[in-house]
């Protein structure tokens, strides 16, 4: 693959990481919108005692200012209020929001806590202003912006606006001891209009970033490529050619790393799986109409599966046969150690394609899941090129012979034929429920790193 091809390749994957944030992000306004909705749309914190001996609690200041100052349809646009909820008092409290000058001249001498932090499970913790414990009741002032008094429950919202602001809270006669048990809400018109533009800005993305790798990945191929590819197939009477050889030497510790070092691919193939299922369910259709699986698709899927299978084999429940990385590339690499291919099918069967995959698979399913380690490892294998752990039969005993080769410096042979073999089962299967192929998969474990001959099959007919 060249140069251009890779960094298209990374361009693409970097695009869909931020399709993926906007994504997130956009979901989570929408759904948050729409849990609030019931409650006038407001956030609301869970209450908290805020309690102090002195006359009053207060906020630190909040500065909303700026210079220049923000135009007034801004704010109007954005239309963000806090709503103060006091859910109970042993008294009648006060709860008021004022210009931070205003409640500075109107606490003067006198002494007040001041919130510094707040933390979900412990006590609210506070800055103590020394002062005198008598002071004009709160109730008396005008320059509150919003306020309420009383028993409680109480509701005061204020509508945020430019200046710099303080929250009280106090006793409405003004005397010292104040104890409330305070939630805090918030709400804004635009935050239903933010979370739909994120979402689809993120689509937008993401469409972009499969584009690019799809078309990274597949245009420009040479045809020498192509031809490479198909004559890598022996004439057989299987469809699928899965095979892997063992590099000589292998390292006795590299193992342990290699599922960090093959990150890279994990996160490309997470978007080429993607673009994956897309292409299976139009190549459905495809064939349901046609009898024909386009031949472009085709191409690409079995280049994912190739992938795939490469990944496998260097960092997870593929064997651990290689120290060589990974080509970023959904062509056959001949000298590369691992290789995997689909004889393309003329024609297929128009009937079978509505029952094969979620219906005469199923035998194949159960045993492909004691393989992998249940739907979810067969999940996480398919996508994501496996793990070295999954708990099946293929992650104990790739796991076995990581530690015999970290002690022995050696693979057992009769060990990597049987990895190999379970491995060509499970990429059987996946080809046939890709809809790639016709043929039913062998209930038949064809060990070793080469397919069996066509001699070996005659021989065992």
């Amino acid at each position: 693959m060249s140069a251009g091809r890779i960094v298209a390749i990374i361009a693409g994957v970097v695009v869909g990481l931020i399709s993926i944030g906007f994504l997130i992000a956009g979901a989570f306004l929408t759904i948050a919108y729409a849990v609030t909705a019931e409650d006038d749309g407001y956030f609301d914190t869970s209450p908290k005692r805020f309690s102090t001996a002195t006359v009053a609690i207060t906020t630190e200041e909040a500065d909303l200012t700026a210079d220049p100052a923000p135009p007034q349809w801004l704010w109007d646009s954005i239309d963000f209020s806090l709503r103060f909820r006091v859910v109970g008092s042993a008294q009648d409290v006060f709860l008021g929001v004022g210009r931070e000058a205003d409640v500075d001249a109107y606490l003067g001498s006198a002494a007040y806590d001041q919130v510094r932090e707040i933390r979900p499970s412990e006590s609210v913790q506070y800055r103590s202003f020394p002062g005198t414990s008598s002071i004009e009741p709160p109730v008396d002032q005008d320059f509150w912006v919003a306020a309420a008094a009383g028993s409680g429950p109480l509701d005061v919202v204020w509508d945020v606006s430019e200046g710099s602001w303080v929250v009280v809270l106090m006793n409405a006669d003004g005397s010292p001891g104040v104890v409330a048990d305070v939630a805090v809400g918030a709400k804004s018109a635009i935050l239903l209009p933010i979370g739909i533009a994120l979402l689809a800005i993120g689509f937008v993305l993401f469409v972009i970033a499969l584009v690019i790798i799809v078309l990274a990945a597949v245009v420009g191929r040479s045809a020498a490529e192509e031809r490479s590819a198909a004559e890598a197939l022996p004439a057989r009477p299987e469809p699928v050619l899965v095979e892997a050889a063992i590099d000589s030497p292998l390292s006795q510790w590299l193992w342990l790393v290699k599922w960090f070092l093959a990150i890279p691919h994990y996160i490309v193939l997470a978007f080429l799986w993607i673009a994956f299922v897309v292409l299976t369910f139009i190549a459905f259709w495809a064939i349901l109409f046609t009898g024909r699986y386009p031949e472009g698709l085709f191409s690409f899927n079995v280049g994912v599966l190739r992938w795939s299978w490469r990944v496998m084999y260097y960092a997870s429940t593929g064997g651990l046969g290689t120290d060589r990385y990974p080509p970023f590339t959904l062509s056959d690499v001949p000298d590369y150690p691992a290789h995997f291919n689909v004889v393309y099918p003329e024609r297929l069967s128009r009937g079978l394609v509505l029952v094969k995959w979620w219906l005469l698979a199923i035998p194949h399913y159960i045993v492909v899941g004691m393989l992998v380690g249940g739907a979810y490892g067969w999940g996480v294998d398919r996508r994501w090129g496996g793990s070295v752990w999954t708990g099946g039969l293929l992650g104990i005993l790739v796991l076995v012979a990581a530690v015999i080769l970290l002690f022995t410096a050696r693979y057992p042979r009769p060990l990597f034929d049987l990895i190999i073999g379970l491995n060509r089962w499970v990429l059987r299967v996946a080809a046939y429920a890709a809809l790639m192929t016709d043929r039913y998969p062998p209930f038949r474990l064809d060990q070793g790193g080469s397919e069996p001959a066509i001699a070996e099959y005659a021989d065992r007919s």
